[in-house]
């Protein structure tokens, strides 16, 4: 596939209109600025009753999900319709999950893909577009923040014209790591053998539909530790369970402390890891964050 314009509609599976239920959702294949077609779909609002274009100014969630996730999954879908009262929900699968293309780069890469999809959420009509990431989705959306923002740190990694309609009005990311190769618990030395190992690749693949690049990572993208200080003045907010198995507590308290009074966290009792243990009343307080600070 060559290269297209990011957010541009490649194919359209279901096109709704005004006279369909106002909760019709529109999926498609978009393409990123280096070429991969991301499977992404759109759900309306829950209080928007036109589903062809969302009134100007209204709210869109770019969800981001987690490692082996993709846009069909059930913990995913739950994410969207728990933020649904809130604003209208854009998902999509990363590059080497589920239907789209390419192969994974584990959140290198991966900031063209949310790209696409927060183009997309505008050229729908939306103005007001947060991004919302899980486990290696929020480590995308805090790097895509800093790239796609206003400081211009992007410009060596995608260009300075590559950042119009991509950026965001409010990032949130929950489970995120604070540095790269970390291995410090269970989960994440078994995890670096899926991504490493040629036959932890083919587990992946045939296990998880999650197909991963066999090539490291060449240069070394900057951290999702590093990018935070150049978000702002995009609000942020951090969000970490207090036993999460894969990251301990220093990685979100490491990325509150880069972030510094621009950023917020909160530290949740009792929650795990990502989607799968992100409680529904956690994801209405994240639509209710979002709402009254994006834009």
């Amino acid at each position: 596939m060559g290269a297209g314009t990011a957010g541009h509609v490649a194919r359209s599976t279901v096109r709704p209109n005004s006279e369909t239920t106002r909760r019709t959702p529109m999926r498609t294949f978009l393409h990123t600025d280096d070429g991969v077609t991301i499977d992404s779909v759109y759900d309306p609002a829950a209080v928007v009753y036109d589903a062809c274009r969302p009134p100007a100014g209204d709210l869109a969630f770019v969800v981001a999900h987690g490692f082996t996730g993709d846009v069909d999954k059930p913990h995913v879908r739950r994410v969207a319709e728990a933020l649904a009262p809130h604003g209208a929900v854009v998902t999509f699968s990363f590059r080497g999950h589920g239907a789209s293309g390419g192969r994974s780069t584990v959140g290198d890469r991966e900031v063209l893909d949310l790209a696409a999809a927060v183009r997309w959420a505008r050229e729908l009509g939306h103005t007001r577009v947060a991004t919302v990431g899980f486990s290696m989705g929020g480590s995308v959306v805090l790097r895509h923040a800093a790239l796609y923002g206003r400081t211009g740190v992007g410009d060596a990694e995608i260009g300075s014209s590559g950042r119009g309609g991509a950026g965001t009005d409010a990032v949130v990311s929950v489970s995120a790591p604070a540095r790269w190769y970390y291995r410090g618990t269970p989960r994440m030395r078994r995890l670096h053998w899926l991504v490493t190992r040629p036959e932890g690749r083919l587990v992946s693949r045939y296990g998880f539909r999650t197909r991963i690049h066999h090539r490291g990572w060449d240069p070394v993208p900057m951290s999702p530790v590093q990018a935070v200080p150049h978000i702002a003045p995009t609000p942020l907010l951090i969000v970490h369970g207090d036993v999460d198995g894969y990251f301990p507590l220093d990685h979100p308290r490491m990325l509150a402390d880069a972030a510094g009074d621009h950023g917020e966290l909160w530290l949740e009792p009792g929650m795990g890891h990502a989607e799968h243990a992100a409680a529904d009343d956690l994801l209405a307080r994240i639509g209710d964050w979002a709402a009254g600070r994006a834009g």
